[in-house]
């Protein structure tokens, strides 16, 4: 990856409307997540609130098959665990920035390691996004967003908002005849 494209992801195309609404963009229903992390639990978690959102989720648990998985199912984006048996995180990503099949997909690296040489690597390398271990629901959606906005994942179409409509008065039944129809039923 060269400088720009690197200044592109950082940078990205953001949409400053849904910003500022506070919105947090989600990627369309039905996008292909890869989870590659050795631990069942993280594989679970990470899983479980993925398929939650509405997207697609596979995993891998080695840096082999994540590379495997990666080139045959060209998934939409690949959160990858930097501490894995057999290639690390960080061999499985140069691996998968060289392939001209797998370049674009955007890669969001996780890690429990808290230091901060460890995410200077992550983005020399080209990752997408960091995000520490233990993370949760937010941090993920968080990700999602910021490359959603910078135009690496297809965003979600907002849920129209149903105005409320005022009820005509003839047809809202009075207070008193309520408590009369009710007082006697009880009667």
């Amino acid at each position: 990856m060269n400088g720009i494209e690197f200044f592109k992801r950082l940078l990205g195309n953001h949409a400053p409307q849904a910003v500022q609404q506070g919105r947090t963009l989600q990627a369309t229903l039905g996008t292909r997540m890869f989870v590659v992390d050795d631990s069942p639990t993280i594989r679970a978690v990470l899983g479980k609130l993925l398929g939650q959102e509405g997207y697609a989720v596979q995993k891998a648990v080695d840096g082999e098959s994540a590379i495997e998985l990666a080139k045959a199912e060209q998934p939409d984006l690949i959160f990858l665990d930097i501490v894995l048996p057999g290639l690390n995180g960080f061999a499985v990503l140069r691996a998968l920035r060289h392939d001209p099949l797998t370049q674009h997909i955007p890669i969001v690296m996780i890690s429990g390691n808290q230091q901060a040489t460890e995410q200077f690597y992550v983005q020399r390398f080209g990752a997408d996004d960091f995000i520490k271990k233990p993370f949760g629901q937010r941090e993920v959606q968080q990700s999602i967003h910021q490359l959603v906005c910078a135009g690496r994942l297809s965003a979600r179409a907002a849920a129209p908002v149903t105005p409320v409509t005022a009820v005509p008065s003839e047809t809202v039944t009075p207070y008193q005849e309520i408590r009369s129809t009710v007082s006697g039923m009880a009667a």
